[in-house]
């Protein structure tokens, strides 16, 4: 496929416009598949602000960014218009910290983790490295801080975690989430197996009452986001609370991280799943409100109309 002269001057438009852009599938806050999290997950802990560009939302720059820098895969990184490259690429010069010094940050720290491996918990993987060959050992920690286990090729910017014995590798990214890390052999929802406590997570969702909402509220100690649609909004305003859509949501994501944040929807369920989001992004004091704008109104505002 040809890149079109109007595709070529948008994407040169782009480029000329924002010294960083990432075209990718999704957005920065966002991403829609396992390659453009990683490199978003790297820009965003050196970057407060970079253009990410979304091809799923546009067929033409999908197809036409490929042609436009001679590059097959998404996502891919350009600074001060050059291409850089994709995932791979920018994920190995983030672990070496090149990316540090193209963007002026300080050289990362490469302080390992502190681990404690239980003793059944040791042996078991000793058992399961049995065939490894010279295959090392990471713990892979993604910006949602699911931890996983892999076997692959070492690397020359590992960061190596020395516990029970057993060298644990990681990237940069996932040394610092591992802090503290407590690796057990214990029962799962699947059996018997592996257990990675990571005390570095943001604290889970917790959940708030309307009566309690109402007395912080007054108090003013505590940001209201309202996570309905505009149909819903418009037919029932909440007083007091923010509206989170996506023409906001760049503004409220840049929030200190320790900002008490409540979420509302119609019964609950809504709002969870954006109190997740935020929490997936780093934020720490995090509430859901149970029952949403239908209990408001039936435990503190009849006034307000059920729907």
């Amino acid at each position: 496929m040809s890149l079109s002269p109007d595709t070529r001057a948008r994407i040169e438009a782009l480029l000329a416009s924002h010294p960083v852009v990432l075209f990718m599938k999704g957005t920065r806050h966002a991403p829609r598949c396992g390659f453009s999290a990683a490199a978003a997950d790297r820009l965003n802990a050196l970057l407060d602000d970079y253009l990410s560009v979304d091809v799923l939302a546009d067929e033409d720059i999908r197809a036409g960014i490929k042609e436009f820098g001679n590059w097959p895969t998404i996502p891919q990184l350009y600074v001060q218009g050059e291409l850089v490259g994709g995932a791979d690429i920018v994920q190995s010069m983030y672990d070496s910290g090149e990316l540090h010094r193209l963007f002026g940050r300080p050289e990362p720290d490469r302080t390992p983790p502190t681990l404690t491996i239980s003793d059944t918990a040791a042996g078991h993987i000793r058992a399961a490295l049995g065939d490894a060959g010279e295959a090392a050992l990471f713990l892979d920690v993604d910006s949602h801080f699911q931890p996983r286990f892999q076997l692959r090729a070492a690397g020359a910017h590992d960061i190596v975690a020395h516990a029970n014995g057993l060298d644990i590798h990681f990237d940069l990214a996932s040394a610092p989430r591992a802090q503290g890390a407590q690796i057990d052999w214990t029962s799962t929802p699947h059996g018997m197996g592996l257990a990675i406590f990571l005390p570095a997570a943001p604290e889970v969702i917790k959940s708030i009452d309307v009566h309690e909402l109402k007395r912080r509220m007054q108090a003013g100690d505590l940001l209201v986001l309202d996570v309905r649609n505009l149909d819903e909004r418009t037919r029932v305003p909440f007083a007091g609370a923010e509206v989170f859509a996506p023409e906001t949501h760049e503004r409220l994501t840049q929030l200190p991280r320790d900002t008490a944040i409540a979420f509302i929807c119609h019964h609950g369920v809504a709002s969870r799943n954006a109190a997740e989001h935020f929490r997936d992004h780093g934020f720490s004091n995090l509430y859901n409100v149970e029952g949403g704008i239908d209990a408001w109104s039936r435990e503190i505002d009849p006034g307000v109309p059920r729907y």
